[in-house]
This record gives structure tokens, sequence and C-alpha cells, in this order.
């Protein structure tokens, strides 16, 4: 083939990624090698390998992945540290399975990602929904006495954390594991004061490192602290993995273990200052933040104070060449890692005065998003499993107050289900799901 004959194949989304390498924004998004070389190794595209008597097997992991393993978690000061080339999700999945091997209860925060709500459906785990705040957890702990593990994410999207020593305590005096979708919190055991949620308590931590780490897009760890799902762990991981694991990921979550060991001491006190300095410098301009504790590492700017929306900020940040993570009706978040250049950092430095520049009406906001409040969260009319699988019909959003939802309605952003599986569709969720765009819904029929 000629360069002619090549340039004339149609490859729609090479093209597009092409297209969009060329305009050369600073990335303040995932993944978080930035691609920059400083991340990921020289000739990492060159080891497209399977499963051979020299490169070792994902589930059997007997020399080189079982290394590997045993690297990182002595790294995380896990008893046990999982590779998956699966994501996030496939080590949530992994994480539910150990917990609750036989079905039953979990306490869990309303902030979920819908790989859970589709891992506990699979798995015919009853989850009991709380209030996404630590009292909240806490409080429905106390009233579900038959509950078998608690199920947080914490940081959420917006960088807030959860008091996770506090529902540690909680649930070692039940003698019940606290799981925690740690997806965007991989980096903060390096941060300081150290953040992680095993280092804080947690029995298990399912870790997107490629969200925040210098790690192909699909690369994450499961961390488990506790001794009693040390055993099965690879089982309950093979049982939802794909059998052909991709070696290039796995070996950047490597590279990227080794790379934190000699670099994030010297590398985290320097970006949590530039995103300190970021920090301040927005607040002076009339940005607003999210309440509570956050990820020291992560900007989350609330433009409502200044009169316009996150999604309105996020594309005039877009015109400064600055992209973004996500925004949502009030917020637009920044993932910054040690692979931002410096000239990132200084774009995004000057594009906050621009940004700000033009005001209009401080936004009044009740909740979550300046759309308003989130709804209460609905009865449940039938199991989770039982409505993911029952006959279903796809009706106008117009026509769905009061019947029961067979899916998980999720704006994205910021990606906080606002009905499940089973529960009523109050007049309160619809409207709140057509302020998001929401056309339709699934219900039982």
């Amino acid at each position: 083939m000629n360069r002619k004959e090549s340039a004339a194949m149609y490859a729609p989304l090479y093209q597009a990624l092409q297209e969009h390498r060329a305009k050369q924004r600073a990335s303040f998004h995932t993944p978080g090698h930035k691609n920059s070389p400083l991340a990921l190794p020289d000739g990492l595209y060159a080891l497209d390998f399977t499963e051979l008597p020299d490169t070792d097997s994902l589930f059997e992991a007997s020399g080189a992945i079982r290394e590997a393993e045993l690297a990182a978690a002595r790294l995380f000061g896990a008893r046990r540290t999982l590779i998956s080339a699966g994501g996030c999700s496939l080590c949530i999945q992994a994480m539910l399975r150990l917990a609750l091997p036989q079905g039953g209860q979990a306490v869990c925060g309303r902030v979920v990602h819908r790989s859970a709500v589709n891992a506990m459906a699979l798995l015919d785990l009853e989850p009991v929904w709380a209030p996404n705040s630590t009292a909240g957890i806490l409080k429905k702990l106390e009233q579900t006495p038959q509950a078998g593990a608690v199920y947080v994410t914490s940081p959420s999207y917006y960088g807030q954390l959860m008091d996770i020593p506090a529902l540690a305590e909680a649930c070692k005096r039940r003698g019940i594991p606290l799981l925690v979708d740690n997806a965007h919190g991989a980096h903060l055991a390096f941060t300081e004061p150290r953040l992680h949620p095993l280092q804080l308590g947690a029995s298990m931590t399912a870790c997107s490192a490629h969200k925040t780490l210098g790690v192909l897009t699909g690369g994450a760890w499961l961390n488990i602290a506790d001794e009693r799902y040390c055993g099965g762990a690879k089982q309950a991981m093979s049982l939802f993995a794909s059998t052909s694991p991709n070696y290039m990921v796995m070996a950047s979550l490597d590279w990227a273990r080794a790379w934190l060991e000699e670099h994030a001491a010297l590398a985290y006190p320097v970006l949590q200052a530039r995103v300190a300095a970021l920090r301040e410098q927005a607040a002076a301009l009339g940005f607003g933040f999210p309440q509570g504790r956050c990820d020291p590492t992560r900007l989350t700017l609330d433009a409502s104070p200044l009169g316009f929306t996150g999604e309105e900020a996020a594309k005039r940040f877009r015109a400064e060449g600055v992209e973004c993570e996500m925004a949502d009706g009030a917020y637009v978040v920044f993932i910054a890692t040690p692979f931002n250049s410096d000239a990132d950092f200084d774009r995004l430095a000057r594009a906050l005065p621009r940004v700000a520049a033009k005001r209009g009406e401080p936004q009044g906001r009740t909740g979550g998003t300046a759309r308003g409040p989130f709804p209460a969260i609905a009865p449940a009319k039938l199991r989770l499993r039982a409505a993911v699988f029952a006959p279903h019909e796809e009706i106008p959003l117009a026509f769905a107050a009061g019947r029961i939802a067979a899916e998980a309605a999720c704006p994205c952003p910021p990606g906080i289900p606002v009905v499940m599986p089973g529960e009523i569709i109050t007049p309160e969720a619809a409207e709140f799901l057509k302020s998001y765009g929401f056309f339709t819904i699934k219900v039982l029929k």
C-alpha cells in the first residue's frame, strides 16, 4: 500500500482523533498521562502481545504479572492488588462479587457508577440507597441490620471526599466490608496528607489509574486490605473480564507504579502547589467551589456566582485552548496531573480572567446543579435484578410519572442516577430529567 492509497482510506474515528490532537489544547481531562513522553515509555506500542510462556497470564499470574501485582500492593500498602485491563468497572464488579458472593444487601451512596448498578443486577444484590453524605450513609446503616457491605464513591467527579475513617469504623464494628469506588482517586496515595481510602480504612478500593496517573485508558487496580477477600480475587475478576487483556495497558500500569516509586514524593507537592495557586486566583475572580473536603489536585470551579453555567464556562475555556474534564449547570472540572506541562498551567492561568470577564447575574442554586436540587430517592417497587431483566418499553418522559423505571436514568455530567431500575418515577424526577434534555425513558410494561 502506498501513501496515496493510505490517505484515501475511510477511518472516521482515527481521523477525528487526529483532528482533535491537532488543536493542541491544554489537557485537563483524562487520561492522566496527557500523552506526555514523560509518562509512557518508548516502545510501549510495540508490546501488544498475548499470553505466552514468558509473558504470563493475567488470571493465573504466576510470573511477571504476579510480580507486578506484588509491587503495586507494596506501593499502596495493600494485602493484595490485582491488575485490570478492563478499567475500574471490572474492579467494581470483582469487588462486589468478593464482598457478597451469595447476594444480600449493601448500603450504597447514591453517587454510583452505572457499572456498579449493572453488576448488582447481575449478582442479584439488593442496594439500600442512602443520601450521598457520610451522615446519611451511617444513618441508613443503622436502619439496615442485614446489610453485608457498605459501598460508596469517593472522591466524587467534583473531587469531594467522603469521611472514610468514620465509615470504616462503623463497618468494622459490624464486621462488614467498606467498598470504595476510588476511580478518581488512585493518586491520593501520594498527596499530602495521604487521602487514599485504602490508607484510611477501606476494605477494598477500585482505582481507575488511567484517570489521574500515567496509565493507558482502561488500566486500573483492585486494592484489597482485608485478608478475607484475597483468596478468591482472581476468580471473581475473571467472571467478568475478557480472556484477552491488553498487555500494553497492563505494562503501562507496571511502568506507572515504578515511576511513582521514583518520582511521586517530588511531583505531588509541586502539583498541589500549582492547583492551590489556580484555586486562589479563581477565588479572587469570583468563582465558587464545591463544599466539603476535596481532592487537593483537582480544580472544580462553580461558575454560577459569575452569572453563567458550567457548560458556558467550558466553552469559554475551550476557546482559550483549555479542555476541561466535564461541565454541568454549575461546575467546570479540571483534572491536573504531574504530566501537565508548564505551558498547560500557564494557559489555564491566563484563561481564568478572560473567562470570568463576561459576568451576568449570579445564579442561585439549591442543589447539585444550576438546574435545581436532585429529587428525593423514590421508593423501590421491584428488586433491582427483576427490574433490569423484566419486559420494558420506552415511553415519552412526559408520561413517565408514576411508572416503574427499567433503567438507571443518569444525566452525565454529573453522572448521578436520578432514578434506579425498580423505582417509581416521581413527577420531580421526570421534570429534573427533562431539564437535562431527556425525552424518553424505559419503564416496565
